[in-house]
């Protein structure tokens, strides 16, 4: 009896360990195309915690590094100059050429001279400032690893938007370009009204539907090209709405709060009510930055609970 219960599990065991070697083989057959397809480019390794891991393709023929706005490759540090260096993409060679920066340019440790190019490797070390970065070749399969890293890092693992840190990136960027190219920009905040009352009476599998159902809604009838939709709370979720004026951010508003409200939210046949508090800000002359501006649209969004919830307000 227990030879025949041994064979039995050293069989179960085999054909486990096969199909474990198939998925794994089909993935990784998988990731190699992807990385066949993966032109070279920069991984961030040094700096900003929230831009650790971040990745920069260099597919153009000129990429420029620098503080600058304008810089293809725009990284805010002091020690980096407005245009600290190029990237410049032959065929299959990249090189590097320090442009005349306060800091230099340091490759494996090696400051190189100015306005001379330099022909990269594969996983070569660049220090700009106090920025590193690490130089990865056309169809490197670490390329794939270090993007789905990256992503894994900015997006939130329930509902699959982006997070907060993502949305805090998103804005400081788009706050300064707004700032360089005059472009209106608004910020857009909602919580979901009573969710903890969801929970208490529905139970969280019933909460963590509606959340994705609301993130799917939202994404497929309401997010425009420009816009950026992220999670920033439990039940908090914030629209970064670019070029959009005042009148059409609140137009946006209004449509996304008589969507949710409308919206037949059904968990396991029982049909749950939903409806938003949405609180809304618009960039002006006078702010300094994008916190400003997402602390006025949270002023609004209270401004909205207080006032009986499921209304839009503008601060």
């Amino acid at each position: 009896m227990s030879d025949d219960n041994n064979s039995d599990n050293s069989n179960w065991d085999e054909d486990t360990l096969e199909k474990t070697s198939i998925v794994q083989s089909d993935t990784f057959k998988v990731r190699l195309a992807q990385a066949g397809e993966a032109p070279p480019c920069l991984v961030f390794l040094v700096g900003p915690a929230n831009m650790i891991g971040k990745q920069w393709e260099l597919k153009d023929a000129n990429v420029i590094l620098g503080r600058s706005e304008t810089a293809h490759i725009n990284i805010r540090d002091a020690s980096i100059s407005k245009s600290h260096a190029k990237f410049v993409v032959s065929g299959t060679e990249v090189t590097i050429t320090d442009l005349q920066s306060t800091n230099k340019t340091v490759v494996n440790g090696k400051i190189i001279p100015s306005l001379q190019p330099i022909a990269l490797s594969n996983n070569d070390q660049i220090k700009t400032g106090n920025a590193i970065f690490k130089f990865l070749e056309k169809g490197n399969i670490e390329t794939v690893s270090a993007a789905e890293t990256f992503g894994r890092g900015l997006t939130d693992p329930l509902t699959g938007i982006n997070n907060k840190g993502a949305f805090e990136n998103k804005a400081a960027e788009s706050f300064r370009k707004s700032e360089l190219l005059g472009a209106e920009m608004c910020i857009l905040t909602f919580d979901i009204d009573h969710f903890k009352k969801v929970n208490d009476t529905y139970g969280h599998s019933a909460g963590d539907y509606v959340l994705k159902e609301l993130v799917r809604l939202v994404n497929d009838t309401q997010i425009r090209e420009n816009d950026f939709f992220a999670r920033t709370g439990g039940e908090e979720f914030t629209l970064l709405l670019l070029e959009s004026s005042l009148n059409e951010a609140k137009e946006v508003a209004e449509r996304l709060r008589l969507k949710i409200e409308r919206h037949e939210f059904r968990f396991q046949e029982t049909i749950i009510p939903i409806t938003i508090s949405v609180g809304l800000s618009c960039k002006t002359d006078e702010d300094r930055d994008w916190k400003s501006v997402f602390d006025r649209a949270d002023v609004a969004l209270y401004k909205s609970k207080e006032s009986g919830r499921n209304q839009v307000n503008f601060v």
